[in-house]
C-alpha cells in the first residue's frame, strides 16, 4: 500500500458558524500542495525600476477570490440578522430573519468585507480535524454532520492578504 494512494487533495464538512444559530458553512480543506497551487495562480509580477528587477507580488484581489472559490462550498440558515455581527449593514424593511441565499458573489463579499468571517474560515479549512470521518475525495454532497467549533481568541492567518502567513 502507498501513501500517495490514499491522499486526497480535499474534502468537505458543514460547520457552524459561532455565536450566529443555525448558519453553517460547507467548507472544503485544502492540502498544502492546492494551496500552494492557489497561491501560484494569484503572483503577479511587477518591475521594479530601482533595481532594475522583475519581482513577484501577491495579488491580493485574485487570491481572495480563488481562495473563496476553493473553500466556501455553500452555506444554509445564514440570517440577515447575522449580517449586523459580522459587517455593518442597513437592512431597511428586509426581515431579519430572511436568509441571505449562498452565491459565490455573497460569499466573496462577505470574505472581503468580515475579518471575523475571514479569520475563521482560514481557521477552520487548515483544521484536519473538521475533515476527518467525512466523504472520501473531496465529493461534492452533504455529509450530514456539522461540527461545532468553538470561537477561538487567535486573530492571526487571515487569508485575505493582509498579512504574509499564507505560504
Amino acid at each position: 500500500m502507498k501513501l500517495k494512494e490514499l491522499m486526497v487533495d480535499t474534502k468537505l464538512a458543514w460547520i457552524e458558524f459561532p455565536g450566529c444559530d443555525g448558519f453553517e458553512i460547507e467548507v472544503a480543506n485544502l492540502s498544502r500542495k492546492e494551496l500552494v497551487s492557489l497561491r501560484k495562480r494569484c503572483l503577479k509580477t511587477t518591475f521594479d525600476r530601482k533595481t532594475r528587477q522583475a519581482q513577484e507580488e501577491l495579488d491580493d484581489k485574485k487570491f481572495l477570490i480563488e481562495f473563496t472559490t476553493a473553500t466556501i462550498k455553500n452555506w444554509r440558515g445564514l440570517k440577515l440578522k447575522h449580517l449586523e455581527d459580522l459587517i455593518l449593514v442597513d437592512l431597511g424593511d428586509n426581515d431579519p430573519d430572511s436568509e441571505l441565499e449562498y452565491n459565490l458573489d455573497n460569499a466573496i463579499e462577505l470574505v472581503e468585507n468580515s475579518t471575523e468571517f475571514d479569520n475563521w474560515v482560514n481557521e477552520v479549512v487548515f483544521d484536519l480535524a473538521n475533515f476527518r470521518g467525512g466523504p472520501e475525495g473531496g465529493a461534492m454532497e452533504e455529509t450530514g454532520t456539522v461540527a461545532k467549533k468553538q470561537p477561538s481568541k487567535n486573530d492571526k492567518g487571515s487569508v485575505s492578504g493582509d498579512d504574509e502567513s499564507t505560504g
